[in-house]
């Protein structure tokens, strides 16, 4: 692992952002108390550290994924981190379905290639079942003469047994032709689409015993291309009940009723060590909190690293179903962390105000705005280019605002490719996605499986430390840090406190559809 890079902020960006702050009020004596003390404790070597340590649980495990031991360890080394900075963190345990996806498409030979599950192909999703196995064997192609081919039995004329049927789509039903094939002899059998894109293989294929699987109309067409070639099918998944953990810990002072709140997932994807995503919110907030952790603010403060971020917002969705109107009430706003040091990154902000309209009206609760004018000050008086990002419940912060409760954060970029105006702001590579590594292994600290002329592109015009910006990283760290502190002492642009009017729950159902709604945007 290359060695962390020792970064430090200039004089000049330190005093234009401190003229522009003020202090709290004179009682609050302990330790990094105002704004100036606590952005020069929380460095970016220190939330490097914590990245390291995360790094080096998922090279011990595989990744850091809810449902597995890497994701267990990253909670216990939050809650060690907590403890020795004198919390006292609760790990709060909730029940949701794994699943792990390991089917797997291969042409052995020749031209050996392996095509990807989900993007090139999907396993059946038989109403009747699923049948698990794997099957390799010389492949069998169904002239596709016409739109029925492989609806019967005469199609599968000279199939000798044991080979792979290879069936386009059309004529019958899914079962029809995986039953049909399996009848003739097949050990398993592969259908591909006679439209674009991917659909899921459903009916009724009682009595199918061998793997089946849909793919694409290129696949199944570079297939076709070689008939008798080895090729291997497998299906292969996980669906089970297991337990994943939210980390919780607040300050030991602070007006309950007035609860400043500041999350970020702490779980990667699986077969990745999700270092940026969400890596980077999860250390940087962690750091703020270990150098928060003498301070006795004006309002709780209560931090969380949300598990099963990935699975779909299920440890934020799940803390805020617990909480009582009282609760939910007592929550001035909340801050949300995921992704701040994309390699080729921008500084967004949630657009708390709507002004980009991407927001339909009335989803975002009041106060929202004056989170959004918070950071948007911090980069200003630091002179950093900012932009508004989409505000439509994609991460953790959705099911606090379903409930009405003011929400804000920042976001450093994911799929989405820079554009030729933001590379003139920010530098790096227009046309590149603001991660290249997005929910893929490559997210890492150590630079395996990067894309080398990409990267080094990148580097041209930043620091990196593997699938992180350090420039990125150190100015977002002392938002985060500056935004917490700052509502500490004072939420009353937001809601008006103290004396603040409740807002109130939704209700159940007005609650669920929120989610809902929220949980498909975040998998889109």
């Amino acid at each position: 692992m290359p060695r962390r890079f020792h970064v430090a902020v200039t004089a000049a960006a330190t005093a234009a952002l401190l003229g522009a702050m003020t202090s709290p009020p004179a009682y609050a004596d302990p330790n990094n108390n105002t704004v100036r003390k606590l952005t020069k404790a929380v460095t970016v070597d220190g939330v490097v550290d914590h990245l390291e340590a995360l790094q080096e649980i998922a090279d011990a495990n595989g990744d850091r994924a809810a449902g597995r031991p890497g994701y267990r360890a990253s909670v216990d080394y939050v809650v060690e981190q907590l403890e020795a900075a004198g919390y006292a963190p609760t790990v709060q345990e909730f029940p949701f379905t794994y699943f792990e996806e390991n089917s797997e498409l291969q042409r052995i030979a020749p031209s050996p290639t392996t095509w990807e599950e989900g993007s090139d192909f999907i396993r059946n999703r038989f109403d009747s079942g699923v049948p698990e196995g794997s099957a390799t064997g010389t492949l069998f192609v169904v002239p596709a003469a016409d739109a029925t081919d492989g609806c019967e039995a005469g199609d599968f004329a000279g199939m000798a047994a044991g080979q792979i049927a290879l069936i386009q789509r059309g004529g019958c039903g899914f079962a029809i032709k995986a039953l049909a094939a399996q009848t003739a002899g097949a050990a398993g059998v592969i259908i591909y689409n006679n439209a674009p894109g991917l659909v899921g293989m459903i009916g009724d294929a009682t009595g199918l015993t061998i793997p089946a699987v849909f793919a694409l109309t290129e696949v199944g067409a570079d297939l076709a291309a070689t008939p008798g070639a080895t090729v291997r099918v497998v299906v292969d998944y996980v669906s089970e009940e297991r337990t994943a953990y939210n980390v919780l810990a607040e300050t030991s002072a602070g007006d309950d009723a007035n609860t400043v709140m500041a999350g970020a997932h702490l779980d990667s994807v699986q077969d990745g060590a999700g270092i940026n995503d969400n890596g980077s919110g999860s250390a940087a907030l962690l750091e703020t909190a270990v150098q928060m952790a003498k301070v006795k603010p004006t309002n709780t403060v209560r931090f969380a690293w949300w598990g099963a971020e990935e699975e779909g917002l299920l440890g934020s969705e799940y803390y805020v179903s617990q909480l009582s109107e009282e609760q939910a009430d007592d929550i001035a706003l909340y801050l949300n962390f995921d992704m701040v040091a994309s390699p080729n990154y921008m500084f967004g902000v949630y657009d708390g105000d709507n002004s980009g309209g991407t927001a339909a009206p009335g989803f975002i609760p009041e106060g929202s705005a004056q989170i959004e004018d918070v950071f948007e000050k911090y980069y200003a008086d630091r002179g950093e280019p900012f932009q508004d990002s989409e505000f439509s419940g994609r991460s953790d912060y959705g099911p606090f605002i379903a409930v009405g409760i003011p929400a804000g954060g920042l976001f450093t970029g994911a799929e989405v490719t820079k554009t030729a105006a933001e590379a003139a702001l920010y530098g790096g590579v227009a046309g590149a996605s603001y991660d290249p590594c997005y929910h893929e292994p490559c997210d890492n600290l150590t630079g395996e499986g990067q894309d080398v002329a990409l990267y080094d592109q990148l580097r041209e015009d930043y620091t990196l430390i593997g699938n992180v910006n350090v420039h990125a990283l150190d100015v977002n760290s002392d938002a985060i840090a500056t935004a917490v502190l700052t509502f500490a002492y004072d939420t009353s642009t937001v809601n008006g406190a103290p004396g603040h009017p409740g807002r109130g729950l939704v209700k159940p159902g007005d609650f669920e559809r929120s989610l809902a709604t929220m949980t498909d945007r975040h998998a889109r």
